[in-house]
């Protein structure tokens, strides 16, 4: 049974991500982020998180040959952040703020995680590539708001479920 990319993109898209910029430098020592929403959890002992990325962005070499990179999970205010770091400006850093990490990538104010972690391992996902990070460092923001998600093709913000109150 052949598979609908489109249809099958819209399956996936009701299940709600977290959206994170993820940042690193080139070799000359200049910052280098993309967006990306693919970030997941692996393992606690030791400590893992994974994201992939599109072989055929123009991040894919640089990303998938980082010694070190860091994510920035975005608070719910930091859309426009997002959709900055997603569009193929040539400097996607042009009036952001932010620091550099223990690694040398860059930490994006604001962010309501940010995770520093050295590459563990790349592996084939057909036509992504999947980064495994060990987590080296991390830091969350207790005063940001909610975090920034994308579901159903449009981004939204978490909130507690009414049943709750």
């Amino acid at each position: 049974m052949a598979i609908d990319s489109g249809e099958f993109r819209q399956a996936l898209g009701k299940f709600p991500t977290g959206v994170t910029i993820i940042t690193t430098q080139t070799a000359e020592g200049k910052p280098a982020g993309m967006t990306a929403s693919s970030f997941n959890s692996v393992s606690l002992n030791p400590p893992l998180i994974l994201w992939s990325v599109d072989k055929q962005s123009e991040s894919a070499a640089l990303m998938t040959n980082a010694e070190y990179f860091a994510v920035n999970v975005l608070s719910e205010s930091q859309m426009a952040l997002s959709n900055q770091f997603a569009s193929p400006l040539e400097d996607r850093f042009a009036g952001v703020d932010f620091s550099t990490g223990q690694f040398g990538s860059p930490l994006l104010a604001g962010s309501a995680a940010q995770l520093e972690c050295k590459t563990w391992q790349v592996y084939d996902g057909g036509d992504h590539h999947i980064i495994v990070g060990e987590v080296l460092n991390f830091s969350t923001q207790a005063t940001a708001e909610g975090s920034l998600v994308f579901a159903g093709g449009s981004y939204a913000i978490t909130a507690a479920h009414p049943e709750l109150s």
